[in-house]
């Protein structure tokens, strides 16, 4: 079951430490915070703990006190023994060296007060284990094993199947799991689930888990992730959640009054004073935007308005000595601001931050509340975020936002349900531990919460492809890697094991060009479509300097770099950040409340000042912009999904108003774009943002044909049938065949490059289409797409919501494109590229909007 946990006295905990514990804590802190006032005390009575809690909440102490406690008590009697008593396991890297340096500091301190106190302490060893780990140190682990092992979920899956490490692992009394929120979504969360399964089966006693996140929701969920399922029932977890314990000044910022007749100079100028006003004024900020692309731009800018201030990127194409020096500068206070995309999000020391700004809508109040959360260390300080935004839709998305997390009200998450490239994985890695019995091992993957749901008949599949019960992927060099009997499985080879350490993992190889200057000095990475549009000449912006390209050789471009040129082109295109379902549906009611007051400008305005803490120029460009959607058409809400089709030249433009976010509108546009098609045999143009999407056809639809796209029979089989010759399915066909290790991406000492990966994946592709259409890699891979990448169960609870009738369709004809739907236009404008053309084109159609709005008032 999982139950609420309750908060315990300082006196209480203070009694159930080991007194010398206890004496050092007194010493060293005043009182227990929040998280670990509620883990402490059931994790040392052997019961498993979720705490969710803000950054600098001493979340990481909360995890490690009992651990520390217990293995003092032995250490106190001598009675260490050479084994792993607890194991921590971290996403991140660069997290693991940090958590192994404030592991070690307070125990210095208590091995000194226990030799003033006259105790001969043993020693407690503590170790990191990740990818970075050399042969050197792994030979002193397995001299001397540590008590506390520091690790990642990679490599977690790696020591279970050594035979030697593995032995030291059948006494774990504590396994914790940091920075749970990173893992639950992806599959090196689910890959995780099975080997803290596979752990659990290996020990002598009882092993507590406990998880340590940060904002996270529902709780009860990400609980079950954590611990897991016994004999089909949920195991008993205590959940805590005190993020509310800290306080949050977070406020929408827009630079500029009128988004439509701004050029994009003035956008831009606006933009950059607006947050290096605020960076003057603060002592270290910290930036985050939604790309990498994004992050090297703003550095640029802000490094040419405040030039006499240490200003730094860190993104993840940067390498590692770039990044830990950035880290390193920031903790020793020596930066007055860095910009990050996504990788300054965990739970990294930084030092002290006291502003986080938001370049842009975070698309998720989790995601928000996570970052502007890395504002003021310590609990008791307040957390202060500011999102500055450019552009219409996202004010009215960030307003929102805003009142949503202040009111915590979170975002659901989503857990992928039974990845089958990461059970044959599990399989491998267990087919190495021993001999196992279908049924025992059947079981085992089925506590793991993602694998709850697994079918015997799934988990067949996946033995028979392992075992190489198909013939024909032989020619293409697809082997056997278990035998399987039909009762029982094993390895089939002692090549196995060099295999499976070699190819572990589920993040997948993305192809990276590394940047090199003449002499060879490593500057970082830029992805492949980045690279290959590059000419001789170009200059682009990397790690905060500007390079110019002078050729390529290899798997590298080789650059020189050059001081106070402008650059020639816009760097990286990364994937925007989608928005959550949850979130999209509130700012579909937001929109149902404007609409019902639209003729009542005072009351909104001052209801947008007071209740959603707008200043009063984005509270009126809010008012305008609904204003002239509904006196030039009407305006989408929770209850009215407006159709606005719009003619222009030989095309008819159908822009369907389904704010449901990015994921879920790509599967109903791409279902309607198959429908169409398949009906009238045309090609259909789809344009699509989180707030709709747009089709291109060569003639109009009537009522009852809009009307019949909706149906909900067949919606993924049209959605799988759409995804036919997509670059995305041979993507992500890859990616799944390499975690499925049907394509090993290291064999006897050679690696194999991206692009023969690739080609082996299309062979592979057109084989089993052709022959095994049911093959568990290829549906594995249909299922990424549409349920993880994209978002089917939503967008079919939005066309339920249309098809019941709580959601009514309304069609409106009109002479040009809405000012809702400007943005949706864009998009599929293919001679709208630069940010500058943007401008001028949404400057230039506002313009006739306005001109219609008048002569139909007049």
């Amino acid at each position: 079951m999982i139950v609420k946990g309750k908060a315990y006295s300082d006196d209480e905990i203070l009694s159930r430490l080991n007194w010398i514990v206890a004496e050092w804590f007194k010493r060293k802190f005043k009182t227990f915070t929040p998280p670990q006032r509620y883990s402490v005390i059931p994790a040392l009575e052997g019961k498993n703990v979720l705490v969710t809690s803000p950054t600098g909440s001493g979340k990481t102490l909360a995890g490690f006190l009992p651990v520390i406690s217990d293995l003092v008590s032995l250490a106190e009697k001598g009675e260490l023994e050479d084994r792993v008593y607890a194991v921590y396991v971290s996403p991140l890297r660069a997290l693991n060296n940090d958590i192994r340096r404030n592991l070690e500091e307070p125990l210095k301190e208590i091995y000194e007060l226990a030799k003033e106190k006259g105790v001969d302490l043993q020693e407690i060893r503590i170790a990191v284990r990740t990818g970075d780990t050399t042969p050197e140190e792994k030979a002193k682990q397995l001299r001397k094993p540590p008590h506390i092992l520091i690790t990642t979920p990679e490599t977690l899956a790696i020591v279970l199947s050594t035979p030697k490490f593995s032995q030291y692992l059948t006494g774990i009394k504590y396994l914790i799991v940091d920075e749970i929120h990173a893992l639950a979504e992806n599959k090196r969360g689910t890959h995780l689930t099975l080997s803290m399964e596979r752990l659990e089966n290996i020990q002598r006693g009882k092993m507590v888990r406990i998880g340590l996140s940060a904002t996270i929701h529902p709780l009860d969920e990400v609980a079950r992730f954590l611990v897991g399922y016994e004999n089909g029932r949920e195991r008993d977890c205590i959940v805590a959640d005190v993020t509310f314990e800290k306080r949050m000044d977070i406020k929408v910022l827009s630079p500029i009054e009128d988004f439509f007749s701004a050029s994009s100079e003035e956008i831009s100028e606006k933009l950059y004073r607006t947050i290096a006003e605020m960076i003057r004024r603060c002592r270290t900020a910290l930036i985050f935007t939604n790309t990498r692309s994004a992050t090297e731009r703003v550095v640029y800018h802000l490094k040419k308005l405040l030039p006499n201030y240490p200003i730094k990127a860190h993104h993840s194409s940067l390498s590692r000595e770039v990044r830990l020096e950035v880290e390193e500068d920031l903790k020793k206070g020596r930066l007055k601001a860095v910009v990050s995309s996504t990788s300054l999000e965990l739970g990294i020391d930084i030092g002290y931050i006291d502003l986080v700004i938001l370049i842009g809508s975070p698309k998720s109040i989790n995601r928000a509340l996570q970052r502007i959360g890395r504002a003021g260390h310590r609990l008791e300080d307040v957390s202060v975020g500011r999102i500055v935004v450019v552009d219409q839709d996202d004010l009215v998305e960030c307003t929102v936002l805003v009142r949503e997390a202040l009111s915590r009200r979170l975002d659901r998450i989503h857990i992928p349900k039974k990845p089958l490239d990461v059970l044959c994985q599990h399989i491998i890695g267990m087919a190495l531990e021993r001999k196992w019995k279908v049924d025992e091992a059947f079981r085992l993957v089925k506590r793991a919460y993602p694998y709850k749901d697994l079918t015997m008949e799934e988990f067949l599949d996946v033995l028979n492809y392992l075992s190489g019960r198909f013939s024909e992927l032989e020619e293409e060099k697809v082997y056997g890697k278990i035998w399987f009997d039909g009762k029982e499985f094993g390895r089939r080879s002692r090549l196995l094991r060099p295999i499976y350490y070699l190819n572990v993992g589920t993040i997948p190889d993305e192809v990276a060009i590394s940047v090199i200057t003449k002499d060879g000095r490593f500057i970082g990475k830029v992805e492949e479509e980045f690279a290959e549009r590059l000419v001789e000449g170009d200059i682009f912006v990397l790690a905060g300097k500007t390079f110019r390209y002078l050729y390529s050789r290899g798997m590298s471009i080789v650059v020189e770099e050059v001081e106070g040129v402008k650059p020639t082109i816009p760097s990286w295109f990364s994937e925007q950040l989608p928005l959550s379902y949850d979130l999209a549906l509130r700012i579909q009611e937001f929109r149902g409340f404007l609409e019902k007051n639209i003729e009542n400008p005072e009351f909104v305005i001052e209801h947008l000042m007071k209740i959603y803490n707008l200043d009063y120029k984005s509270a009126k460009a809010i008012y305008n912009y609904f204003y002239e959607q509904k006196e030039f058409s009407k305006i989408p809400t929770n209850e009215r999904l407006l159709i606005e089709i719009f003619s222009e030249g030989n095309y008819h433009y159908h822009v369907f108003h389904t704010l449901v976010g990015r994921r879920a509108n790509d599967a109903i546009s791409r279902v309607f774009a198959y429908r169409i098609g398949k009906a009238k045999r045309c090609n259909v143009g789809i344009s699509l943002t989180d707030n709709g999407f747009m089709l291109k056809l060569p003639f109009k639809l009537s009522e009852d044909e809009i009307k019949s796209l909706f149906r909900l029979e067949n919606f993924r089989e049209d959605l799988i049938a759409s995804l036919d010759k997509t670059e995305l399915l041979r993507r992500r066909f890859r990616h799944v065949a390499v975690r499925s290790f049907m394509i090993l991406r290291r064999y006897m000492g050679r690696e194999k490059s991206v692009y023969r990966q690739q080609i082996s994946a299309d062979n592979l592709l057109k084989l089993l289409k052709k022959k095994y259409p049911n093959f568990p890699v290829l549906r594995e891979t249909y299922r990424e797409i549409v349920e993880d990448y994209m978002d089917i169960e939503n967008a079919l609870d939005y066309l339920k919501r249309v098809v019941d009738g709580r959601v009514k369709i309304e069609i409106v004809e009109l002479p040009m494109v809405s000012p809702f739907a400007l943005n949706i236009y864009l998009v599929g404008r293919e001679d709208v590229v630069l940010m500058a053309d943007r401008r001028e084109v949404l400057k230039k159609l506002h313009e006739m909007i306005v001109k219609r709005i008048s002569s139909k008032c007049q």
